[in-house]
């Protein structure tokens, strides 16, 4: 069906219960992004949660972003009045929000705090951060719904949620999400259908001439099937026949990119959101 996902599991509708229960025995929700692209990665909760509970911003994986386009996302927050962090997971460095709980810990007991998140943008990396990897699940907490899992660190408590995607976004934004490996390509047209689709918007976006330096593949933005299929021989996904297995091309080349091995790249910036640019005929939008 036009404008919904392919994939919303179960577990994600349970979590989003969960977490509108839970929410008024919470002091702060703190939600994860992708740094190479804040705005498509936003949780589809953050709207309503932020009406009743401060949302701060957590932005993950810094480095495989570029640094500049980084620093104008946290000036734009900073500006929207949105409490806003960028980090390298990698480096264990997130003392500044250690420091910001401990400012807005209650004097009467611990701080309580949900991380929220899509799936894949570094959420349960940064709460393996906040509480460490070996801490067990606390006791239950009055009042509070069961089912939930609290985890102490320090003088806070954190409970943790499944990633959980907007069942109501269009196939272009789910497309967005897969070339990050938030969303499942393979359920969403296909790994050489989503190659293509970020071929095309890397194209668009002037940003393909990193590809092009590292692999040797240059553009052609009138036919992203032919650049797939170099990148595919320049990986070496070749069928007998010498023919390329565009399938196993497409997933090489999407697992490249998610994973930051094609260089530090942001898909938009809070001048040229993403989403603006992905407005798709089949989605029921018109051509740009």
């Amino acid at each position: 069906m036009a404008g919904r996902t392919a994939w919303f599991p179960g577990h994600m509708a349970k979590g989003t219960r969960q977490l509108e229960e839970l929410l008024d025995k919470l002091d702060v929700v703190v939600e994860v992004r992708d740094a190479r692209a804040p705005e498509l990665t936003a949780s589809p909760l953050t709207k309503k949660f932020a009406r009743r509970k401060p949302v701060w911003i957590v932005m993950t994986k810094r480095d495989l972003a570029d640094k500049d386009v980084t620093a104008q996302w946290l000036g734009y927050y900073k500006n929207n009045k949105r409490e806003a962090w960028a980090f390298d997971l990698l480096s264990r460095q997130i003392a500044p929000l250690k420091q910001a709980f401990t400012r807005c810990k209650p004097q009467y007991r611990e701080l309580r705090v949900a991380v929220v998140g899509i799936p894949n943008v570094g959420k349960s990396a940064l709460l393996n951060l906040l509480i460490g990897k070996k801490s067990a699940p606390v006791g239950g907490i009055p009042g509070i719904t069961r089912g939930v899992s609290w985890y102490r660190g320090g003088d806070f408590l954190v409970v943790d949620s499944p990633g959980i995607l907007d069942p109501r976004s269009g196939a272009a934004i789910q497309r967005a999400l897969a070339w990050l490996g938030c969303s499942k390509a393979d359920v969403i047209g296909g790994y050489d259908t989503v190659a293509c689709s970020l071929i095309d918007y890397l194209q668009r976006r002037g940003l393909w001439h990193f590809i092009e330096e590292k692999w040797g593949v240059p553009a052609d933005p009138e036919d992203t099937v032919t650049v797939l299929e170099a990148v595919g021989r320049r990986l070496g996904c070749l069928v007998s026949g010498g023919m390329v297995d565009f399938t196993l091309a497409g997933r090489r080349f999407l697992e490249s990119f998610s994973a930051g091995k094609l260089g530090s790249f942001s898909l938009e910036s809070p001048t040229m959101p993403a989403a603006e640019k992905l407005q798709a005929p089949e989605d029921g939008d018109e051509d740009e």
